[in-house]
């Protein structure tokens, strides 16, 4: 092993490119570096920042992110090509730990999509991987479906990648098809059986379509290896990846079976979680291990009575251990400013006096509709809150609902300053107030998904509203909340409609999209 310490595990988090891949999951460039920025205070080890051949973005994206970095290493992918690898390189060759990860699928099925040979494969490989070395002394490369591949062909390429100079080995299951035996196995017949193999880092990048990622990740560091490839809210393509809250929290509750150890503060948890889930518009499902709204709750009688007596008879891991934080504040509408601060700072926003101002009011607004405000609505308050500069904005909506179709709605846009006002009729509310938001700033984006969720229980409960748009392959999201669901609709679509003339004017700087027409039908 190259590493000092063989019983720790590195952490490589990928959702800023694997994760990033999920549809409707792009981020905008301000976004990226914020979650890099979090990624790095966390300790996670390598961050795989993104695609940079992908596209000017990306690269961008990859750049600022090597520039920005502390501590972690940065790491930016590339396939098996020269152009790839020098775009990667000049992407990541700011940082002062920088990574080029280079892979190829090598399996049957993905050696067929090049049309290559296994021995112009194994070429390609010994190549390209050298090539890499001879820019950047951290080359880490990847047999794409490799629990897929044949056994001895396996072993033949990651023996070509580490004589070539790779310095980490990943061993993905790209589609989420192996087992944890299957994948403890596999890790230790390599090390056992490629020659060179003890002088490199072995990972694993787990997908989770059988629901196994995180115990297939586990089960690799058992077999050897030292790198878990993860993301957060195990975020990814199809199901998702390894997530790193899962394998993080795993290996320190259960130290006992599992003596390996990582560098990640744990605590900063729960806030990269949600800052993760609110600018890819994923949210987290209630009972998701770790991160989940339900993970630390409890409304069994049985339960509560226990965790009264004893909170290790129904809680194997603390709150405070993932950022949550306990507290006797009860915030409604007699709070104070200091007791939202301090509500604010427990759930990771630290905000300045004016920042805190606006925020009061909004919360008193909202304090005077709830009879308590819970740590989800000040969570969704926040997320409104930065939405406050966008050149849209809702100013008014009225809606006539009936038992009969069509429905009205009645709304006033504030568009770069100025007021505009329109009625439109539609299906239902929530339709009659898209027709008129489409009325006053048209477009050609197409509604991907419309999804609401309430935030708390209760019929004054505050909904979340998720919107995804497709404009020409690009795709944006808007979120939004309010104790009105058909208010917090139409917030969430010109929320998205924000993003996409911010995601309009960073494809095309030169173009004047205040060109697009609205009209005041007033």
């Amino acid at each position: 092993m190259t590493q000092i310490d063989k019983n720790r595990v590195l952490i490589f988090d990928t959702t800023l490119r694997d994760g990033e891949q999920s549809p409707g999951a792009t981020m905008t460039h301000d976004e990226k570096l914020e979650i890099a920025e979090m990624l790095d205070d966390m300790g996670v080890d390598i961050i795989e920042a993104g695609f940079p051949i992908a596209s000017d973005g990306d690269f961008e994206a990859v750049s600022d992110i090597a520039k920005q970095a502390k501590t972690a290493v940065i790491c930016g992918l590339a396939r098996a090509n020269y152009k790839d690898i020098d775009r990667c390189w000049e992407a990541v060759r700011h940082a002062r730990r920088p990574r080029i990860h280079t892979f190829i699928g090598t399996s049957p099925l993905h050696r067929d999509i090049p049309k290559l040979t296994k021995d112009e494969m194994a070429e390609r490989i010994h190549d390209t991987v050298t090539h890499a070395r001879n820019l950047c002394d951290n080359v880490q490369w990847s047999p794409m479906d490799a629990t897929r591949t044949e056994w001895d062909y396996l072993c033949r390429v990651v023996e070509i990648a580490i004589r070539a100079g790779a310095t980490t080995i990943n061993i993905p299951d790209t589609v989420g098809y192996t087992a944890p035996v299957e994948s403890a196995d596999l890790i230790r017949r390599l090390i056992e059986t490629v020659p060179g193999a003890d002088e490199v880092v072995f990972a694993t990048h787990c997908h989770n379509d059988l629901g196994m990622a995180t115990a297939n990740a586990l089960a690799a560091v058992a077999g050897g290896a030292r790198q878990i490839e993860c993301t957060i809210n195990g975020l990814g393509e199809r199901a998702g990846n390894t997530a790193l809250e899962e394998v993080v929290m795993a290996l320190k509750v259960r130290h006992d079976i599992m003596p390996w150890h990582t560098n990640i503060d744990t605590t900063k948890i729960m806030a990269i979680s949600r800052r993760v889930s609110t600018v890819s518009g994923f949210p987290v499902q209630f009972n998701k291990a770790i991160v989940g709204k339900n993970a630390f709750a409890h409304e069994s009688g049985i339960h509560q009575d226990g965790m009264l007596k004893n909170a290790q008879t129904f809680e194997i891991m603390r709150p405070e251990d993932v950022g949550l934080k306990e507290t006797s504040l009860v915030m409604g509408k007699h709070s104070g400013r200091a007791a939202l601060r301090a509500k604010l700072k427990d759930l990771g926003y630290d905000l300045a006096d004016n920042q805190l101002n606006d925020v009061f009011v909004r919360f008193k607004a909202l304090a005077d509709r709830k009879k308590e405000v819970f740590d989800e609505d000040l969570i969704a308050l926040m997320r409104s809150q930065e939405d406050a500069d966008e050149r849209l904005q809702v100013k008014f909506l009225r809606v006539i609902c009936g038992t009969e179709a069509p429905q009205s709605a009645d709304i006033t846009l504030t568009i770069d300053g100025k007021d505009h006002q329109m009625t439109a009729q539609g299906d239902g509310p929530v339709d009659a107030t898209f027709r008129a938001i489409n009325a006053l700033f048209p477009h050609h984006a197409r509604l991907q998904l419309y999804q609401v969720h309430a935030v708390t229980e209760g019929t004054d409960a505050q909904a979340t509203v998720s919107v995804r748009l497709e404009e020409d392959g690009r795709i944006v999201t808007g979120q939004s909340a309010d104790t009105d669901t058909v208010v917090a609709s139409a917030k969430a679509y010109v929320n998205a409609l924000n993003n996409l003339l911010v995601r309009r004017t960073k494809a095309d700087p030169d173009a004047d999209v205040k060109q697009v027409s609205y009209r005041d039908a007033g």
